[in-house]
């Protein structure tokens, strides 16, 4: 039981970490990145090669799957840039297919549907199964802590300020001076690192990828965390992971109790109660569990002269 609730504990903090960079594009700039499973893909194949095939050590596996990542981010934010909305969404989502399309059939490289198996984990052989999970939980930890930091600064710096202006309305911050473009790349490349990072954490944990693993689910899953915590909110971000993993975990308990179903018919139902969870979150909280905060500026003096007086 101790061993099954850190693996969830890992878990939620890979979740976490992928809520944390989809924040910054979609909490932060508002675009819709349904292709992130895709990235998520891009890190894990990229560490799990190196570590396996070029023998690189594991945090310089981990550390290119964030760079290759991001570069990959980069050319996907370069091509759709320009796209918003829905097309958006759908141009990203089938990126994210592209990916897993080629990973099931470049057999020479990925292994195809077989997928890669044995890739190192920090300690796995020297380390007993319990103690393996806890080091590995608290490397997640860390990692996810970083990432909150980082997120929490950007969030309040200049450049986080200009992503939730072009958020609120394009044109003005455009009108203002700033650079849409460029800063709706740069964010895509930060977000595209972190879902990186996220996949090598999972590959080298479960030491097993296969094409099968990155589907558009993934993608829902990581979605509902932001809505359940908070968009634009980097503590609801990590609040909403935990929550889901909760959730996908707890509805596994529920099942059995429900007589005369088929395996299949359980897993519906498990489906069932993550769509009603989510619809009652919208209904009596839709600005999800921890939602943002907006500071309202004071009025310089000047300007504050002119309002009417009760």
């Amino acid at each position: 039981m101790e061993n099954y609730l850190i693996a969830m504990c890992v878990s939620a903090g890979i979740y976490a970490l992928m809520a944390l960079g989809v924040n910054v594009v979609w909490g932060f700039a508002g675009m819709v990145n349904l292709g992130l499973v895709g990235f998520f893909a891009v890190g894990a194949y990229t560490s799990a090669l190196l570590t396996l095939k070029a023998h690189w050590a594991i945090a310089g596996g981990m550390a290119a799957a964030a760079a290759v990542a991001a570069l990959v981010g980069t050319i996907v934010a370069l091509i759709t840039v320009r796209l918003r909305g829905d097309y958006l969404a759908i141009v990203t989502l089938g990126f994210a297919e592209t990916i897993r399309i080629v990973a099931s059939n470049a057999i020479g490289l990925t292994n195809g549907t077989d997928g890669l198996s044995g890739i190192p984990g920090p300690g796995r052989g020297r380390l007993s199964p319990e103690m393996f999970n806890l080091v590995y939980l608290a490397i997640v930890a860390v990692v996810v802590a970083a990432a909150y930091v980082a997120n929490e600064r950007l969030r309040a710096s200049p450049f986080g300020r200009v992503l939730r202006a072009i958020r609120d309305d394009e044109q003005v911050a455009a009108v203002a001076g700033k650079h849409v473009t460029l800063f709706k790349v740069k964010a895509f490349a930060i977000s595209s690192a972190a879902l990186g990072l996220a996949g090598a954490l999972y590959a080298h944990y479960t030491s097993y990828i296969a094409p099968d693993i990155f589907v558009p689910l993934l993608t829902l899953y990581i979605k509902l965390a932001l809505l359940a915590g908070g968009l634009g909110n980097n503590r609801g971000a990590i609040v909403g992971a935990f929550a889901v993993v909760f959730l996908l975990e707890s509805t596994r308990f529920v099942v059995p109790f429900v007589p005369g179903i088929t395996p299949v018919q359980g897993a519906a139902i498990r489906e069932f109660l993550i769509a009603a969870f989510l619809l009652m979150m919208l209904r009596y909280k839709p600005s999800g569990l921890v939602p943002e905060t907006t500071t309202r500026l004071p009025l310089p003096q000047s300007a504050s002269r002119y309002q009417p007086t009760a």
